[in-house]
């Protein structure tokens, strides 16, 4: 499509718009002041018409028709009007300007039929008697409430077409002057518009082609200037930018750099593009001796090196694990996938790997959980079974023996019970925990820990063992309240078994820093230094006999750590072997006092 210059765009326009406005204005004109001079020349027919009537009334009605007419043309001479009398019969009995006799029946005349009506009747039409265009205002002709006849006034409306034309040809030279002005504003007003932008255009290219030394001239118009001012600023930035070109390449290459992931680029040829930091040090090179070099030459890894061959002869990702003996054993997940220019064209891989030994070691931690539960759950239905036999094999006849077994058989199951219901409680927290959280509402702590005290007070006096509470009664903290009643439940209950009869167990709750600190301590045997990082796992104990000798399930603690995490808290412990230990909560605080 060949292009136009945009003054030939502006200004045909503007010409058309101008043109169409002007006719329509002088058309609007035109019609108005021939209305307005029709209506005038009709009101002044129908005040002739009633002058008419006033006078025709006695004749007309003594039926003195000759009278009439000759009252009629008087009238017409000194009013220059043609004045016509007709009866209700639609006969005409005067006329200003013809012989009555001779003239047609006006019964069907628009005009006539509506002043028989009662109305006054108007029209413009060619009156073939006299050969020319006439405008008729028609009148009744009221004697007592009775219709006589019709009163007709009408005059030519050629002298007003004429006086019309004259007018209309001072519209239209004044139209057309103004066409004219309008044309010249127009051409130098889309000149204004369009020259301005001719010299962005040429700044624009100078702009193009890297010369950012000469900015545009501000022209006077708001737009316009506005837009040169915007293409100065964007010169400005783009050089701007493009002095920053190598200096964001060189944050890209920190960014590359500071990230955890190992991050290796090769080619179509397994030669090395780049390698970050973290990828240099897992591998045990260095990235500025290795670049441009083989894969095979640079890294000694069989399995690497056929993790990157896979990946650059597959179309979609690929990963897999990748053990390394560098410095001791890791576990690498690598991911591969192509490398695109710019046009979809593959140019090599970017390979990824990430350090899952930690991973690895929970996997392995998890593994060893499944063990402790199967190794917990099979000891007391071992015990079950075995004494089960024994019954059945005799020993149920033997009443003492039977009664000795079937305790023996209670307290494993209750063992059992206690296991399961441990397991499934901890599930549960972490459940929630992972999928929606706790429900928290802000409450009192003594309550909590007032209850949980009431609950070990049984067993706490079974042993002689005093508990003493310390919490102020207006520290309040957002908490489940059945579930940290629990974890003080599991506390306080681990500081009684394990402490000497006649010690004591106290509780304590402080507020300070922003925080809520709940601790529980007791003075019994405390715990090896050794054993501290390792307290709160699953199934963790540190005197195995003792603690399943005490009832212990292995899973207290457990269960204390995950109902206080689920309370955006931590869990802490300090302990002296012989001297006891000390649990310590830390919740964020509802408010500060």
């Amino acid at each position: 499509m060949r292009r136009r210059r945009l003054l030939w765009q502006f200004y045909p326009s503007y010409l058309l718009i101008t043109l169409i406005s002007l006719v329509a204005v002088t058309w609007y004109g035109s019609s108005y002041v021939r209305g307005f001079f029709l209506e005038h020349v009709r009101s002044e027919l129908t005040a002739r018409a009633h002058l008419v009537e006033n006078n025709l009334l006695v004749p007309l009605g003594s039926g003195d028709m000759k009278s009439v007419d000759v009252l009629c043309k008087e009238i017409g001479r000194q009013t220059s009007t043609r004045v016509t009398v007709v009866l209700s019969s639609g006969k005409v009995v005067g006329d200003s300007m013809e012989d009555p006799a001779r003239m047609d029946s006006h019964s069907d005349r628009p005009e006539v039929i509506e002043a028989l009506a009662g109305k006054t009747g108007k029209s413009i039409r060619y009156s073939y008697t006299l050969q020319e265009n006439m405008m008729y205002v028609a009148i009744p002709a009221n004697d007592q409430g009775s219709i006589l006849g019709v009163v007709r006034t009408a005059i030519p409306v050629t002298s007003i077409d004429r006086a019309l034309q004259a007018i209309y040809l001072h519209i239209a030279v004044g139209g057309l002057v103004i066409a004219l002005m309008a044309a010249a504003l127009g051409f130098v007003v889309s000149r204004r518009i369009s020259r301005p932008l001719e010299e962005m255009k040429r700044g624009a290219e100078r702009f193009a082609q890297g010369d950012f030394r000469h900015p545009l001239t501000i022209p006077d118009s708001l737009e316009i200037g506005g837009l040169a001012g915007a293409l100065n600023r964007m010169a400005i930035q783009i050089d701007e930018q493009l002095r920053t070109v190598v200096r964001q390449r060189n944050e890209l290459e920190a960014v590359l750099s500071s990230m955890a992931e190992a991050v290796l680029a090769v080619d179509a040829d397994e030669h090395i593009i780049n390698l970050n930091n973290a990828a240099a040090r897992l591998l045990g090179v260095v990235a500025g001796d290795v670049h441009g070099r083989s894969i095979q030459e640079s890294i000694r890894h069989t399995d690497l090196q056929r993790f990157v061959a896979r990946s650059l002869g597959s179309q979609t990702p690929v990963e897999s694990d990748i053990v390394l003996d560098l410095d001791g054993k890791r576990t690498l997940q690598a991911h591969g996938t192509a490398l695109r220019d710019a046009q979809g064209r593959n140019i090599g891989a970017l390979i990824v790997l990430n350090d899952m030994t930690r991973l690895r070691h929970l996997e392995n931690v998890r593994r060893e959980f499944v063990a402790n539960v199967s190794h917990e759950l099979k000891t007391p239905i071992t015990s079950i079974k075995g004494f089960v036999e024994t019954l059945l094999d005799g020993a149920i006849n033997n009443p003492e023996d039977a009664r000795r077994f079937l305790n023996i058989i209670a307290k494993h199951a209750d063992r059992l019970n206690a296991i399961i219901e441990d397991l499934l409680s901890l599930s549960k927290i972490e459940q929630e925990g992972e999928r929606k959280g706790i429900a928290l509402e802000e409450g009192s702590v003594r309550g909590v820990l007032q209850a949980a005290i009431q609950s070990c007070r049984v067993s706490a006096e079974a042993k002689n063992i005093t508990m003493e509470l310390t919490c102020e009664d207006d520290i309040r903290a957002r908490i489940n309240a059945p579930l940290f009643e629990q974890a003080i439940v599991n506390l306080l209950d681990n500081a009684i078994k394990y402490s000497e009869p006649g010690k004591t167990v106290e509780a304590e709750a402080v507020q300070a820093n922003g925080e809520v600190v709940v601790q529980v301590r007791d003075h019994g045997y405390g715990i090896a230094k050794e054993h501290l990082p390792r307290l709160f796992e699953r199934f963790y104990r540190v005197d195995k006999a003792r603690s399943r000798k005490l009832g212990g399930t292995g899973l207290g603690l457990a269960i204390v750590k995950h109902i206080v995490q689920a309370h955006s808290g931590r869990v802490e412990v300090q302990s002296v072997l012989g001297e006891g230990s000390a649990f310590t909560i830390r919740l964020p605080a509802s408010f500060t006092r």
